[in-house]
């Protein structure tokens, strides 16, 4: 089933090759994306008005601040804010910094991983929009490391 309208996805991701391909897939899957290579530039894009229903963002994004602390001041000014994380290794002192209600996709994913990660937030967006419900709980697409 197709949503009302296109998740809008801010994807965070240091190499460019990734990034490219992530946001080719979930265009595909009918995402409207805008790519950040950093999370200062994700932070201004959001902190612009920029809009975003789900961020998705590499955990491990090189030199300033880590995907990990970019989902924490997001959730402080969105509570709401759909987060989901990747990252080919993740410790598990890093599990810890992740916040509550989030989604852990393992690196290296596919096609067909950000396919049924669009279609789990398609239905998370369509049950949290339905009066009387509420959207909870936590989505592996792979065991956290």
């Amino acid at each position: 089933m197709a949503p009302t309208r296109p998740i809008t996805v801010l994807l965070v991701e240091d190499e460019v090759l990734i990034s490219d391909l992530a946001a080719e897939w979930l265009s595909e899957c009918g995402c409207r994306v805008h790519q950040a290579g950093n999370a200062e530039a994700a932070w201004h894009y959001l902190e612009q008005g920029g809009p975003v229903d789900v961020l998705f963002t590499d955990i491990n994004l090189g030199e300033g601040m880590d995907g990990a602390e970019l989902a924490r001041r997001v959730r402080e000014r969105r509570p709401d804010m759909l987060v989901v994380y990747a990252s080919a290794r993740s410790q598990a002192a890093d599990r810890g910094r992740l916040v509550p209600r989030s989604v852990f996709l393992g690196k290296p994913y596919d096609r067909a991983d950000l396919s049924r990660l669009v279609d789990t937030l398609i239905a998370r967006s369509e049950q949290a929009s339905r009066p009387g419900t509420v959207a909870s709980g936590r989505v592996r697409l792979s065991p956290a490391p």
